[in-house]
């Protein structure tokens, strides 16, 4: 009896020379790369707002902000694993300049909330691409990944809410800032 080799058994390979279970479709594998870069600019927008916190005493905010920096860090990591775990190759775009000054702490929580919303369509729209695709290994990949974007949507619009209900009150701003500090 012959023994079955990979040429034989047709086994897909990556770019990488990888053994691929299942081809990736190429418009989801772009949209991975894009969110794999929106994950590394969110990253270091929030180290930006960060070290702006930091300058204005603001060290609960300024250590809330750098775990959320860590957190996008790690995100980006973990869908190029996952890229790599299907054969492919990382792209990576080069990373934008942060907006690095903004006029009050409500503008920059705003703009936290915008991108937290930002990153969950990006997330929902790899989603609904996988599903077109029938790729139900991207599919299982991201069903944790909504679940624990949705909870850092609402973290991130809970604050924006203590914020804007602090209308600017330094004191108020500094009870937020002293509770942040203790998370």
């Amino acid at each position: 009896m012959q023994s079955a080799t990979s040429s034989s058994i047709g086994l897909n390979r990556g770019p990488s020379g990888r053994a691929v279970a299942q081809p990736m479709d190429f418009d989801l594998l772009e949209a991975l790369y894009q969110h794999t870069s929106l994950e590394r600019v969110s990253s270091a927008q929030y180290l930006a707002m960060s070290f702006w916190c930091l300058e204005r005493e603001l060290r609960g905010f300024s250590s809330f902000f750098k775990k959320e920096s860590l957190s996008e860090q790690e995100h980006g990591y973990n869908f190029a694993k996952y890229i790599i775990a299907r054969g492919q190759n990382i792209l990576l775009d080069e990373v934008t300049k942060p907006i690095q000054e903004w006029k009050s702490v409500e503008e920059l929580v705003s703009l936290s909330f915008q991108m937290e919303a930002d990153v969950t369509t990006s997330v929902q729209q790899l989603y609904s691409m996988a599903e077109r695709s029938n790729d139900t290994r991207t599919t299982v990949f991201l069903d944790p990944v909504i679940e624990e974007q949705i909870k850092s949507e609402d973290e991130m619009a809970y604050i924006l809410g203590k914020v804007k209900f602090a209308n600017n009150d330094p004191s108020a701003l500094f009870i937020i800032d002293n509770e942040l500090n203790i998370n």
